[in-house]
């Protein structure tokens, strides 16, 4: 990483050909055929259901604002840094206070940096955050090559924290952003202060594949294992994609904008709270979202990151000598028995409240957690 080490100032300007384009796109949508008995637009037994996804390309095409929304994620400073050949996009929001403890917010997929647009705000009384975008990301984009999978991220991520003028530094993940909060920790025990991880109960889904099972279980125990293994296993359609045929579903997310609405909405319904609720997250916060990933071609490049990280041959890192944290959200009794059996996690926060995406659904109590959590290793 000898490369120039420039912060460039960077603030989002989507071209408004651009934006004409989208909506062109969306009012000339070649929808399926409807199937007969599959009209309930809340049935998503089968993806997203024709109804709801229909009435969410229409909002996005004749009542979303693009650019009060454009100017409401250029109120945080950003910037742009390119790191062994990649360009990074980073948000930067310095706390008022200079002594403020640096904190890097991690997140993954279908969200992006915009999943913690509510939760920043709540956060810079005590922590100067930053978030970058994962490569492929976002405006992390272009790709510059392959081989940009989670190890050499959380390289990238440490080396931004270091031109920001972080030496040592707090971290927080979601999803994909686990995988980089605990990376970071792993590699760098002396400059990580702690890491908080944000889950849900459908991690109980992986018992059995990246976790081993829990002892002694009950048989109706073992019952709700299965079930939500069996779920997991019906929402992990899209990781084959990702991770072994990124090429071909990239090309179909970049020229279809129903295409990557659909591709990623389903996944704000599923998994937020136990799945298929209302009221869901914001729907302007979710299409900004959705947005970010179309106007940056992103559902290609962000597949290309999947594929490189399930052949790195990497697997779960964790750092014992650096403290950690848990909020879980949508909980599940079985929780803590299947994700720290030993009770080696000091601080263990369970909700029954949110989801997969607590930054957007519940980012009062989240901020809250982090904010105790660090306060305690302090």
């Amino acid at each position: 990483m000898t490369e120039n080490n420039a912060l460039t100032p960077f603030r989002i300007n989507i071209p408004q050909a651009e934006v004409d384009d989208l909506r062109d796109r969306l009012a000339h949508t070649r929808w399926p055929n409807p199937v007969p008995g599959r009209d309930d637009p809340t049935d998503f037994s089968r993806g997203i259901p024709l109804g709801y996804l229909k009435g969410l390309a229409e909002y996005w095409r004749d009542g979303f604002d693009w650019r009060a929304q454009e100017a409401r994620l250029n109120e945080h400073e950003q910037l742009t840094t390119v790191v062994d050949g990649q360009t990074f996009h980073v948000v930067h929001a310095r706390s008022a206070n200079p002594e403020a403890t640096p904190l890097i917010l991690n997140n993954g997929w279908p969200s992006s940096f915009v999943e913690y647009q509510r939760l920043v705000p709540l956060l810079t009384d005590e922590f100067h955050v930053v978030v970058p975008s994962l490569p492929g990301f976002g405006f992390s984009t272009p790709l510059a090559a392959t081989g940009w999978q989670l190890a050499r991220t959380a390289d990238a991520y440490a080396e931004i924290m270091t031109r920001l003028g972080y030496e040592r530094f707090a971290a927080h993940g979601t999803d994909i952003g686990a995988g980089t909060t605990g990376l970071l920790a792993a590699v760098y025990p002396d400059r990580v202060l702690g890491t908080h991880l944000g889950s849900d109960r459908w991690w109980l889904g992986l018992v059995g594949d990246k976790f081993p099972y829990p002892d002694g279980l009950s048989d109706d125990e073992s019952a709700q294992i299965e079930a939500l293994r069996t779920a997991s296993v019906a929402e992990r359609g899209y990781i084959g994609m990702h991770n072994h045929r990124p090429d071909t579903i990239g090309a179909a997310l970049t020229d279809s904008p129903v295409g990557q609405l659909a591709w990623i909405a389903e996944k704000f319904k599923s998994r937020t709270g136990s799945g298929y609720r209302t009221p869901d997250v914001d729907r302007d916060q979710l299409l900004t979202n959705v947005s970010l990933y179309w106007f940056t071609r992103s559902g290609a490049s962000l597949a290309q990151f999947y594929y490189e990280s399930e052949h790195s041959g990497a697997g779960m890192s964790m750092a014992p000598g650096v403290p950690s944290g848990w909020a879980v959200f949508d909980t599940h009794p079985l929780m803590r028995r299947a994700m720290d059996p030993w009770k080696a996690i000091a601080h263990w926060s369970e909700f029954t409240e949110g989801g997969h995406f607590p930054a957007m659904e519940e980012p009062t109590l989240l901020a809250d957690d982090i904010r105790t959590f660090f306060r305690g290793i302090s």
